[in-house]
């Protein structure tokens, strides 16, 4: 493999995504409308998680994640 193929450079960006399902629906959420605008997303890694509480029940779920995607050229 060449040295064009395997060295690239990637940059990061911070996403919150939320949901009133789950913790796995807030990240998809927030990956799927990234994924409009973003291209070449490669990982994402979870660095915050909140919610609100109602009663005794988790009523929305917020994450905070940051996405790294390999940047062109």
């Amino acid at each position: 493999m060449s040295s064009e193929e395997s060295d690239h450079v990637y940059k990061k960006i911070e996403l919150t995504g939320t949901s009133s399902k789950s913790i796995e629906d807030a990240i998809n959420s927030a990956i799927a409308k990234a994924s409009e605008t973003v291209r070449n997303m490669r990982w994402f890694e979870v660095v915050e998680v909140r919610g609100n509480i109602d009663g005794q029940a988790v009523q929305h779920w917020q994450v905070t994640l940051k996405v790294g995607f390999r940047l062109d050229g």
